[in-house]
């Protein structure tokens, strides 16, 4: 009897730790960063998110739980880096040029054609020039960088019209990011610009309310863009950086020795995005052709000519005056 009543008491004393522990249980629920990315799943882009998401959540002993919501799922690309600067979302991967609605010199870095190569591109990036743009940003819309990823070369892509010469673009409907520096670039070659978000782009090709779109390699791979149009053209208008933003605010809130955790592992997952695209643009031509496409290189500088004879004069007021130089020089 004295034994039945020395568990009874056991019991209920575990019982009482454990309704008075309740609050302290609650108080160390993990802080959930919501990552959002415009990318199919498949992509490297929201591949990288969930592999830094696990890198993360492991490195602070479960304090910080990122979820991943790929595809478009939390709006368009303008809707999602809205979310990031009001702080309903923490985190979005973008590209520059998307962002250049809230700090203007952004869109110089995803620009036609101001890229030499990847490796021009990756330098720039490690220069003063990225803090200096990440310190506007802070400042003026209470978003910050914490990450660069390689997207890609941009190639066109056309469903029914074969296109061999800059003169073949004349009239062409080109679906175009929802971003002014693009439109700029179609209208230059005499194609008539059609901002889409990339969540519709696939029903817009296939129904033909547009001719054609402009992406790299691994996203037309992703977005199975070979089924709804027929040419390749390899015009290699735009090296494209996507970057990893995060809502200011939220960040501060991050202790110190965490914040270094997450910056480690996005680098870390960058590093693996930008080798998995690198890798895959080696052979997507060759395994697109093989799906159907027909894959054609037109004369690139005939491309390139009328494109920067008005882009870069149009956007040197939005740009500031010598920034493109400054980038070339680099």
């Amino acid at each position: 009897m004295i034994k039945q009543s020395r568990r009874d008491f056991l019991a209920a004393a575990a019982a009482g730790s454990a309704a008075i522990a309740a609050p302290s249980i609650l108080r160390a629920q993990a802080l959930v960063l919501r990552w959002a990315d415009g990318q199919p799943a498949t992509h490297p882009s929201p591949q990288s998110a969930v592999k830094a998401g696990t890198e993360i959540k492991e490195k602070t002993g479960g304090r910080i739980d990122v979820q991943s919501f790929p595809n478009g799922q939390l709006g368009s690309s303008r809707d999602m880096v809205e979310s990031v600067a009001s702080g309903a979302l923490t985190m979005v991967t973008e590209g520059a040029a998307q962002l250049g609605q809230f700090v203007p010199q952004l869109s110089i870095i995803e620009a036609p054609y101001i890229w030499k190569d990847a490796a021009h591109m990756t330098r720039a990036l490690k220069s003063p020039l990225i803090d200096e743009l990440n310190k506007a940003l802070v400042e003026k819309r209470g978003m910050r960088m914490i990450g660069v990823n390689y997207y890609g070369v941009r190639h066109l892509t056309s469903g029914k019209k074969p296109i061999n010469s800059v003169e073949d673009m004349k009239g062409f409907k080109l679906r175009v990011p929802e971003v002014d520096t693009f439109r700029a670039m179609a209208e230059a070659w005499g194609a008539r610009p059609t901002p889409l978000n990339f969540s519709e782009l696939y029903l817009a090709l296939s129904q033909g309310a547009v001719d054609g779109q402009e992406n790299p390699l691994p996203t037309i791979a992703s977005a199975k863009l070979a089924e709804v149009q027929k040419y390749l053209v390899l015009t290699a208008h735009i090296i494209t950086p996507r970057l990893v933003i995060v809502n200011e605010a939220a960040w501060q809130k991050i202790p110190q020795a965490d914040r270094a955790v997450i910056v480690a592992a996005v680098d870390k997952a960058a590093a693996w995005q930008d080798n998995e695209i690198l890798e895959q643009e080696k052979s997507l031509a060759d395994s697109l052709g093989k799906q159907g496409m027909t894959v054609t290189t037109p004369d690139n500088e005939a491309f390139r000519k009328p494109v920067l004879a008005t882009v870069p004069a149009k956007f040197e007021s939005k740009w500031g005056k010598g920034l493109w130089d400054r980038i070339q020089a680099l």
